[in-house]
């Protein structure tokens, strides 16, 4: 019964089949790497699933879309979902500072299929974009396919009244190079004792686990040496040559020119940490004079206000 019901309550949001999109998406894996973590960090945070709403932001040249980025929205559902729109401001703006080339497109939400809430917060979207697209993420399917559906909507007649409907769009996964490495990375990030890491960690946990077999069979070397200037060991010229062979095979770390290459690499890796770091205290005291400067102007409208009364 419960799937009838849910049937029909997509059948009821949906247009005909008939139908199709006149948009062509390009989604990046970032936005769905977003939504994911968003997703999973309130379920963390409430201890339950709950439903996530966020805005898409992106490219358009004619009916063409490039979905690049996502952003949180906060909403209330008093009874129905209610998106606050002075939070959704004050979040484009930031953006604008940062990319400036790139325009609100849509919105997106987890859970199955549209719904009549979806079709109550599209509706309150179309105030921001006449025609925003939809992004749903089914975070609890077990198809290998990727479980993002997205569409946009269209007024059709049923019953005689106009009514918005959802179709449903064909996109394509568009990555650049940096994407590429981080979805990699989280395709095989560790979950557990049998989980395989990224090609990264596999090639530097290959790294570490040869210069350990070098520092093991030199230590071996070195150890046998000196048992054999104690004389618990017989003396053995050949093995004497092989060891001296080796020496001279091994970096010599007190060179000069070692040390110079050393200490320019080791500044150089300090200087990214350290922009690194001016660039986070940038972005917070970003933050902080925005959230000043709002506060000002609050209170200089509440002061406006009150003289009115007095006055």
């Amino acid at each position: 019964m419960e799937t009838e019901e849910n049937n029909q309550n997509v059948n009821h949001v949906m247009a005909s089949s008939g139908a199709t999109g006149s948009i062509s998406v390009l989604l990046h894996p970032l936005v769905v790497m977003n939504i994911s973590e968003h997703w999973t960090r309130v379920r963390a945070q409430e201890g339950k699933a709950q439903q996530v709403i966020g805005a898409l932001i992106g490219k358009q040249k004619g009916r063409s879309l490039e979905i690049m980025n996502s952003f949180e929205l906060v909403f209330t559902v008093i009874e129905n979902v209610v998106i606050d729109r002075d939070y959704y401001n004050t979040k484009e703006e930031q953006f604008k500072q940062v990319f400036s080339d790139m325009d609100f497109l849509g919105w997106y939400t987890t859970g199955d299929s549209p719904n009549e809430s979806d079709i109550h917060v599209h509706k309150q979207i179309c105030e921001i974009n006449e025609s925003p697209v939809i992004l749903k993420l089914n975070p609890f399917t077990r198809n290998a396919d990727l479980p993002v559906t997205m569409y946009e909507s269209v007024i059709d007649l049923v019953n005689g009244e106009a009514t918005m409907l959802f179709v449903e769009l064909t996109y394509t996964l568009a990555t650049e190079e940096a994407e590429r490495i981080g979805v990699d990375h989280v395709a095989r990030m560790a979950s557990g004792d049998s989980a395989e890491s990224s090609q990264v960690a596999e090639q530097l946990q290959a790294q570490h686990n040869a210069v350990k077999m070098l520092a093991n069979r030199v230590r071996l070397i070195l150890e046998y040496i000196r048992a054999m200037e104690r004389g618990e060991v017989p003396k053995s010229h050949e093995v004497l040559r092989e060891a001296k062979s080796l020496t001279h095979r091994l970096p010599v770390l007190n060179s000069e020119i070692f040390q110079e290459e050393y200490y320019t690499q080791y500044n150089d890796v300090l200087l990214q940490t350290y922009l690194a770091s001016i660039t986070k205290a940038c972005h917070d005291l970003h933050q902080f004079v925005t959230k000043f400067n709002i506060l000002c102007d609050r209170q200089g409208i509440m002061g406006r206000r009150m003289r009115g009364l007095f006055f």
